[in-house]
């Protein structure tokens, strides 16, 4: 099993910030270079989304819903659930429940729903809908969901203008000058992606750094952390099975259903780290997505194991048709 090398690079962010974390002078020099990489990202973001795949998200409308609907509501509850787990710090808790109302993933959905042969058209339209409908529905349900009990005061009316300038308006921008950039940005999708990917980095370093400053490690068990790995395990388990039972309950075509399960069971790391680096105190930032990354990967060695199950089995029924 090949593990994600971007998960590497952000395991080996968190030890740098654990052995040399930014601080004074210097976490303030890293704490800007965060946001500038911050609005650069969500710039990018919404140069790359074309107009066409924005309207079409309202086409296949049983299979976008679901997707939605999992997405943004049945998962939702599995985070509202994890509150009741008393053994896990509320940081920890609230960092599950933060995983939960992400939007999904984009390239690793429609990357896998092409290896399983199912419909990547309908892939790419409800990944990138979920996405941008997430930059949105996220900050909201965070405030109604996150805005009281033990994550009372994380967020703010400064939170909220965070949101706008930082992460709505560069998307905004950058979408609206499309027409002039979406050819560069086309032809440089490989550069840009490290531009994306640096970001985040930066960001991990950042909110980690400031974490360990505020004594992370001491407080923090091994115990817990292994606790927090398997409800993280236990929610991925019951979001796959969710996803499957409903896209047979909707008599959704098979090339629908796997897009209903790759498209609702994933939860975005590219869009949660910004995010929480806007919404939230650096101080807590880095244990809030500590589920994040451990679910990103899970996510991603699940769903690969699935994706070449699905694609075998879509061979053998081609194979089969070719025989007839």
């Amino acid at each position: 099993m090949i593990l994600d090398p971007f998960l590497l690079l952000l395991i080996a962010m968190v030890v740098l910030a654990s052995l040399a974390p930014a601080h004074g002078r210097g976490a303030r020099v890293v704490d800007m270079a965060a946001d500038v990489g911050i609005v650069l990202l969500f710039f990018l973001h919404g140069a790359k989304l074309s107009r066409e795949a924005i309207w079409n998200g309202a086409r296949a409308w049983k299979l976008h819903l679901a997707t939605l609907g999992t997405t943004f509501a049945a998962f939702p509850l599995l985070g509202l659930a994890a509150q009741q787990i008393g053994a896990l710090p509320a940081t920890m808790r609230a960092g599950l429940l933060f995983l939960t109302l992400l939007p999904s993933t984009v390239q690793s959905s429609i990357a896998f729903t092409a290896i399983a042969r199912g419909n990547v058209a309908a892939a790419v339209v409800s990944a990138s809908f979920s996405n941008l409908l997430g930059i949105f529905l996220t900050p909201v349900l965070v405030a109604l969901l996150m805005g009281s009990g033990g994550t009372a005061g994380m967020i703010s009316l400064h939170s909220i203008e965070g949101i706008v300038l930082q992460l709505l308006l560069p998307f905004v921008v950058g979408h609206l000058l499309r027409p002039w950039i979406g050819g560069f940005v086309g032809r440089h999708r490989t550069m840009l992606g490290r531009v994306d990917r640096t970001s985040i980095l930066l960001i991990v370093y950042s909110a980690f750094s400031a974490a360990v400053v505020e004594g992370l490690w001491h407080k923090m068990s091994r115990a817990e952390l292994a606790l927090l790995a398997g409800v993280c395990v236990a929610m991925l388990v019951v979001v796959l099975l969710f996803t499957w039972v409903l896209g047979r309950a909707l008599g959704l075509a098979r090339e629908d259903a796997i897009v209903l399960q790759f498209c609702g069971s994933k939860k975005s790391l590219a869009s949660g780290v910004p995010i929480a680096g806007v919404l939230f105190p650096a101080s807590v930032v880095g244990p809030l997505i500590l589920p994040l990354m451990l679910f990103h990967q899970m996510q991603l060695i699940a769903c690969a194991l699935l994706a070449r199950h699905y694609g075998a089995e879509g061979e053998g029924e081609t194979m089969k048709e070719m025989a007839k």
